[in-house]
């Protein structure tokens, strides 16, 4: 016998509950990308310490209307109020792309990191120094592994 529903064994709905993410980054830009297609105003997202510094550069940046920790005696939880256009209702986020993934690692010098849309948009870079945007790393001159583009 397997561990089928039909089966009568709670083993099955206990596992059903837990999701496992193999790309946390991954899961926090499609849970915001998600969020915003549906319209919603907030979005809860588990909590580790990169996506806390990538919600806090959401937030210096202007993508978002505010965020909010929390800690829930677990991993913790991060709210984030997501920033709508007034007028058309649009997002204030247009793409989240994934650059790195756990599969295929994308790192960059200082000088090799793209601009996005022409420098209007910011590319989240891990180095060194810590979680930052593209035009920080330059300045500091320091390179990384190339997380996500973002405008």
């Amino acid at each position: 016998m397997g561990n089928y529903p039909e089966t009568g064994n709670n083993f099955y709905l206990q596992n059903l509950r837990k999701k496992m993410v193999t790309d946390p980054i991954a899961d926090f830009l499609t849970r915001i990308r998600n969020a915003q297609m549906a319209r919603h105003r907030i979005v809860e997202i588990p909590a580790s310490k990169v996506k806390k510094r990538i919600t806090e550069i959401l937030y210096d940046k202007g993508y978002i209307l505010k965020y909010k920790f929390e800690d829930d005696n677990k991993q913790g939880l991060i709210k984030i109020a997501l920033k709508y256009d007034a007028n058309s209702k649009e997002p204030a986020i247009k793409s989240l792309e994934r650059v790195s993934r756990p599969g295929l690692r994308q790192y960059a010098k200082p000088s090799e990191i793209r601009r996005v849309q022409n420098g209007l948009g910011i590319a989240v870079v891990s180095t060194s120094k810590g979680v930052m945007t593209d035009k920080e790393a330059r300045n500091q001159n320091v390179g990384g592994e190339v997380m996500c583009y973002i405008y």
